[in-house]
């Protein structure tokens, strides 16, 4: 009867343990399969090293990029080709924001039910909200220059375009790779935002100062500070209120009003407006902005001009165009579809969208009429922008080292059938509203043109 006893026992023991080791497997499969499965000597998924399986579309189902056991294949058109080579990745897999590093799981169509099983075992197609021919106008924009250009649909936060330069084109690559051409300047690049950041600090002064639309400035050209440091500008400009600064992107008036708003509400709102984030689009994770917030009088001032130390990803103020637009609050960007059937289109009803307050509504329309005021007095209203309710902000970014400043284009329709917020910004090249203005007109009449 012991016997008994002692081999039930037994048996119990093993049973327990044998559901333990079915468990640890069970959560270790849950926790780690997608990397088991995504393992370079699975030959199932890799061939001689390379992904060999799944497919990547824009938003109208034209392909991007397809692993095939013989290599990459892509678009027809070599100029999509070049202006999508930051998410389709190049063929030796050297951009980080290509899609067999950032989609690997997407693309072999990993589960944890099914592993990457699948009745043909070709992966999965991806669908992006990209429009692969309006990058494509984007890149023929940019002519070669340095630079990015960014556009979302801030009701649904859909990334319509997304280029950066320079690029090459991934199936006839240059016997040298032009330099940089690796990096995504979107998403993993940041910049001197120049006067584009007195959105900023104009949102600061409308919820901060009572007298945020009457205090005024004479801006004589310059301020001489102590030790011989000085804030200049490029006209003299008289006696100026908010309005007219942002009209005219008086250092002056922002300088003085920079001091009157102090470096801990300048901190604040860079927070507030989301420029010293990082974001996670879809695996895609955008560089942080860096800032100081300096107590001398000289450097506070240059801080809230844009210029000082002031860094910004071009996705992030592409961001908080969107949140102006959106009466406060921003839309947070994604690049694939809620689903992967190819040229399904999105319902933005149905998908949940993360959202962000950034400002108050009130600052928000505030912003939006000087936006608008900028476009129609300053940067060449409708013959400039031909049909385009523009609401707009220029930027010209000094650059050590460089001979010209950094071109910067940032703003948004004015439009609910056409809610789109943008971003250009274009290296070593001149004065943001002519050389930036140029490019971002282009493609939003494209975009516009294409709805």
């Amino acid at each position: 009867m012991k016997k008994v006893e002692k081999r039930a026992l037994m048996c119990l023991l093993l049973g327990l343990v044998l559901l333990a080791g079915l468990c640890f497997f069970i959560y270790e499969d849950w926790h780690d399969g997608g990397k088991w499965a995504v393992y370079k000597g699975n030959r199932d998924v890799f061939a001689d090293g390379s992904l060999a399986k799944g497919a990547l579309y824009d938003r109208d189902g034209a392909l991007l990029m397809r692993n095939t056991a013989d290599g990459m294949v892509f678009n027809d058109d070599s100029d999509i080709r070049a202006a999508c080579l930051h998410i389709t990745g190049d063929k030796d897999n050297n951009i980080a924001t290509g899609a067999n590093r950032i989609f690997l799981d997407r693309l072999i169509g990993f589960d944890f039910i099914n592993g990457i099983y699948s009745l043909n075992n070709d992966g999965e197609d991806v669908a992006l909200t990209l429009d692969a021919d309006v990058c494509a106008t984007a890149y023929e924009a940019l002519e070669g220059r340095k630079g990015t250009v960014g556009v979302y649909n801030y009701k649904t936060g859909e990334i319509i375009c997304m280029v950066s330069s320079p690029t090459y084109d991934p199936d006839d690559p240059p016997y040298e790779i032009p330099e940089g051409s690796y990096i995504n300047r979107f998403i993993s690049a940041s910049f001197a935002p120049g006067s584009t950041f007195k959105l900023v600090t104009a949102a600061a002064s409308i919820e901060t100062q009572d007298d945020a639309y009457s205090y005024e400035v004479e801006c004589t050209g310059s301020i001489d500070y102590d030790h011989g440091d000085e804030v200049t500008d490029l006209d003299v400009h008289g006696d100026v209120t908010l309005k007219k600064a942002l009209e005219v992107s008086c250092n002056c008036y922002f300088a003085k009003l920079s001091e009157k708003l102090g470096p801990k509400t300048l901190k604040k709102y860079v927070q507030k407006t989301g420029l010293d984030q990082s974001y996670d689009i879809d695996g895609m994770k955008t560089k942080a902005g860096t800032f100081d917030y300096p107590n001398s009088p000289v450097n506070l001032a240059w801080t809230g001009i844009g210029q000082w130390h002031d860094m910004v990803n071009p996705c992030a103020m592409m961001v908080y165009m969107g949140a102006i637009a959106n009466g406060g609050t921003a839309v947070m960007p994604s690049i694939v579809k809620p689903s992967n059937i190819v040229s399904e289109k999105i319902d933005a009803a149905t998908t949940a969208l993360k959202t962000e307050d950034m400002i108050e509504e009130e600052t928000a329309e505030s912003l939006t009429s000087m936006m608008r005021n900028n476009v129609e007095n300053h940067y060449g209203g409708d013959s400039a922008f031909p049909g385009l309710p523009v609401c707009a902000k220029s930027g010209t970014a000094e650059v050590e080292g460089q001979d010209n400043p950094n071109a910067w284009f940032v703003g948004f329709l004015n439009d609910e059938d056409n809610p789109y917020a943008f971003v250009v910004v274009v290296e070593n090249s001149g004065y943001g509203s002519e050389v930036g203005g140029a490019v971002a007109n282009t493609v939003l009449q494209d975009i516009v043109g294409r709805d």
